[in-house]
């Protein structure tokens, strides 16, 4: 392990303005871990979350940071958002990463600048293949279900992989309008509703391509092919 020295300039006893960096910046971090600030779903602050045995800053995704268990993340570089950071964050991975399902209980707290010598970019190091994060995804399911309140049906139709939440919330706005007053007239004996899912990766073959075809015109042909 390298070993920290101490440069002294004019007076004896006091440390050179770089060392004093050194300093500040290991009594900052100390104080983070110390007393890191509770995160508050909903807030649009970044956070502290666990990679590994280092810790990073991420935004949270506006919309998706209100789960108890899972959220949706963004890492950056711990220097953003300067200028000077953009090559190296690039370098080390950070951009490459996109939107991530986190957990919550990866969460230190509120990001704090004392973290910042935690991360894989003060050691000099790229971010891992893996994470320990899946991509954030979303799915939307039209799903048909007998009318007796029971949880019997099937799934008339998948969509995803959804990217961004927005465009997942106007497919979901236009095939709830495409719905309106059909419900219980589509399938019969069903009553057909959309509704919000993760999107799973190891189904994909099931899932039609929102961003390929118009949704409410694949919703047509699922209910034309039911009814053949």
């Amino acid at each position: 392990m390298k070993r920290l020295t101490f440069r002294r300039r004019g007076n004896a006893g006091a440390l050179s303005p770089e060392d004093q960096a050194v300093v500040d910046q290991f009594r900052a971090t100390l104080t983070a871990l110390r007393n890191p600030e509770p995160w508050t779903p909903g807030s649009a602050r970044d956070i502290a979350v666990r990679v590994g045995p280092f810790i990073e800053r991420a935004h949270t995704r506006p919309g998706d940071d209100h789960g108890p268990d899972m959220i949706a993340v963004a890492l950056v570089h711990p220097d953003t958002p300067h200028a000077g950071a953009y090559l190296h964050r690039r370098q080390l991975g950070y951009t490459e990463r996109g939107w991530l399902r986190c957990e919550t209980s990866a969460i230190l707290g509120f990001w704090q600048p004392g973290y910042a010598m935690l991360t894989h970019a003060a050691a000099d190091l790229p971010l891992p293949d893996d994470v320990g994060m899946a991509p954030a995804h979303y799915a939307l399911y039209i799903e048909a279900r007998k009318r007796d309140d029971s949880l019997d049906g099937f799934t008339l139709l998948r969509l995803g992989p959804y990217t961004q939440t927005r465009h997942a919330q106007q497919d979901y706005d236009r095939l709830t309008a495409a719905l309106d007053g059909r419900e219980t007239t589509l399938v019969p004996g069903h009553r057909v509703a959309a509704r919000f899912g993760p999107f799973d990766v190891s189904d994909h073959q099931l899932f039609a391509d929102p961003y390929e075809a118009d949704a409410v015109a694949l919703l047509d042909a699922a209910v034309a092919g039911v009814s053949a």
